[in-house]
């Protein structure tokens, strides 16, 4: 399909009942993991893919939560999947209150735009690293394997590679004499990002929010495994560069796990 002829991208919403959400993950065996469980249902309400990247943004201690996706699929389409949803899920996500707007079909080069952003920063890494001996055995003493998660095609949280890398033959004693802020390593990931379709302003781009996340994913031979990584929340403002490439790039998200909840750039009007 031709870009003329590829259908508009719309911003969608809807309200989420986080009781039932839980509920349902748990009858699904998804509920230690609101990512997968949220793939899993939106791929039952309205079709694999359908709805990502997407952003569950829930209040602090609220029985609610405002689900925002971006979507090609048309409201009519939407909705006739919805024609053979399962109640149970209707109630869950709030179907009924299913709102949605056309995003630009355009965006002018030179545009500020302002975004909040929810990442997952991994480099997947070309080659092994080796020759940490200090890392390998802080990371054995503490009984975790070591020797396939740094192998080449392995999925790495940014700032340890960027900390292997500087430090090849293992980490210093005192984490304060590295020299390597986190939030500095995942704002230059990010920028990498967004590289081709925008620039990141890094004086006005912040990291609000970090945690280590454990979720469980489909592996290359179909089985599932279960991971630890970065979850990032960025709260920045950038540049558009190449109007179409930023068009692409907020339809396919930003960085990896665009289909569980990362990666969704949501946006507003930047600083002048």
């Amino acid at each position: 399909m031709s870009e003329e002829t590829k259908p508009p991208l719309t911003l969608i919403s809807l309200p989420v009942d986080l009781q039932s959400l839980r509920r349902l993950a748990a009858l699904r065996g998804t509920g230690d993991d609101e990512g997968r469980a949220l793939h899993h249902l939106l791929s039952e309400a309205f079709g694999k893919g359908a709805l990502q990247p997407f952003r569950l943004m829930p209040a602090p201690g609220a029985r609610n939560a405002t689900l925002y996706a971006y979507s090609t699929a048309t409201e009519d389409a939407l909705r006739e999947a919805l024609d053979i949803a399962a109640p149970e899920l209707l109630q869950a996500l709030g179907t009924a209150h299913l709102a949605l707007r056309t995003m630009p079909e355009t965006w002018r080069e030179g545009r500020r735009l302002a975004f909040d952003l929810r990442a997952r920063p991994m480099r997947r890494l070309l080659k092994p690293l080796e020759g940490w001996s200090r890392e390998e055995h802080r990371l054995h003493l503490k009984g975790k394997a070591v020797s396939g998660a740094m192998r080449k095609g392995a999925e790495v949280d940014a700032f340890l590679v960027a900390r292997l890398r500087r430090f090849p033959d293992g980490m210093p004693d005192d984490p304060e004499d590295d020299g390597l802020s986190r939030e500095a390593v995942y704002r230059d990931w990010l920028a990498e990002r967004l590289s081709g379709a925008a620039t990141l302003d890094v004086a006005r781009t912040r990291m609000v929010g970090f945690a280590r996340v454990r979720t469980r994913r489909h592996d290359q031979e179909g089985g599932e495994a279960s991971s630890e990584g970065p979850d990032a929340t960025f709260h920045g403002e950038l540049t558009v560069t190449d109007g179409a490439a930023f068009s692409r790039l907020l339809a396919r998200g930003v960085g990896r796990h665009t289909a569980y909840g990362y990666g969704m750039l949501l946006l507003r009007p930047g600083s002048a």
